[in-house]
């Protein structure tokens, strides 16, 4: 039980560092009119650490539950395909200036997450319920960026 743990909280811990690096607040990002309800940058960090560490929680109990080759290649198959998702908002948000482009990714982010949850389910109900914030938070981030591209639109990338 202790390996998986140990794996998860260093995977957590990477994809937090990974998103935390690949999201850069400036100027560019300050200018940006955003709707009344955008939270403070402050809520982001200790959300999304909430939020990973529910999401580890969740792999642990499905992990421990899994007991075929074909049930942890799912669950490693399903984190990855989620983590990939995860990782590239933030560039395209940021780094290319693009919430338009982010927007477009969200759907696929939010689908990652459902199947997460839907995948993990037969091996651990909890492991389906921890994944609830995550996908809640995707939702409410969804609703932001769309916002976001509406009320500042065109966006032309680097410039």
């Amino acid at each position: 039980m202790t390996l998986p743990i140990v794996v998860a909280a260093f995977t957590a811990i990477l994809v937090l560092g990974v998103g935390g690096w690949m999201t850069t607040i400036g100027p560019w990002y300050e200018n940006l009119r955003k709707p009344s309800c955008n939270p403070p940058n402050w809520v982001f960090g200790p959300a999304w650490t909430v939020i990973l560490g529910l999401a580890a929680w969740s792999g642990v109990l499905a992990w421990t539950n899994a007991f075929t080759g074909a049930e942890q290649l799912r669950i490693l198959l399903l984190f990855g395909a989620n983590i990939f998702f995860y990782v590239l908002w933030s560039p395209l948000f940021f780094n290319l200036r693009r919430p338009d482009w982010a927007l477009i990714e969200i759907p696929f982010l939010w689908l990652s997450i459902v199947a997460l949850m839907l995948g993990l389910a037969p091996l651990s109900a909890t492991s389906a319920w921890l994944l609830l914030p995550y996908v809640l938070w995707v939702t409410f981030a969804a609703f932001l960026n769309l916002r976001i591209v509406r009320m500042n639109r065109p966006f032309h990338g680097l410039s």
